[in-house]
């Protein structure tokens, strides 16, 4: 089984797929984790390479062949906002919160302010929108694909693993 959790930055997607992971004794697979490892790799931040991505599509693509890569064995969760389009998934989510609510969890996570957070994501998400427009012709906006949609301000961490764990079971 291959469970695909994209959405916004700072939604919780790899909170989340690190539960279900655990959960369901499956891999756990983060897109971003690979993008801020391969950031790292070339002395840049996660911002100065998302620009970089923009000048150089072979970035993003070397981005996908890893995740599917990782995940040839399928029984795995994917965290990643093109994963939904990238793996042939048995449960693709989206998961995403107002702007406010996602600068407070990302502040925290990369010890910054929330101001500098909000203005991060923001720059992050353009960049990803266009390069995501540009290489692959796919639109962030469109969640069609996407099985369930879940506002995670709504819910806790708890419930929300609670939710997707329910819908694992029945599948």
């Amino acid at each position: 089984m291959i469970i695909t959790i994209g959405g916004s930055i700072g939604s919780g997607k790899t909170t989340l797929a690190a539960e279900i992971s655990r959960r369901f004794d499956m891999a756990h697979v983060s897109v971003g984790q690979v993008m801020r490892q391969m950031a790292k790799e070339r002395g840049m931040d996660i911002l100065e390479f998302s620009k970089y991505a923009e000048a150089n599509p072979s970035v993003d693509k070397e981005i996908d062949r890893k995740q599917k890569s990782m995940c040839s064995n399928g029984n795995s969760v994917v965290d990643g906002r093109l994963s939904a389009y990238m793996l042939d998934a048995n449960l693709r989510l989206w998961l995403d919160a107002p702007l406010e609510v996602r600068a407070q969890r990302v502040s925290k996570r990369d010890k910054t302010t929330e101001t500098r957070a909000k203005k991060d994501i923001i720059k992050r998400e353009e960049s990803e929108k266009k390069r995501y427009k540009d290489i692959y012709k796919i639109d962030l906006g469109d969640r069609a694909i996407y099985d369930l949609i879940i506002n995670t301000k709504r819910f806790t961490v708890e419930e929300i693993v609670s939710i997707v764990s329910a819908i694992i079971k029945s599948i």
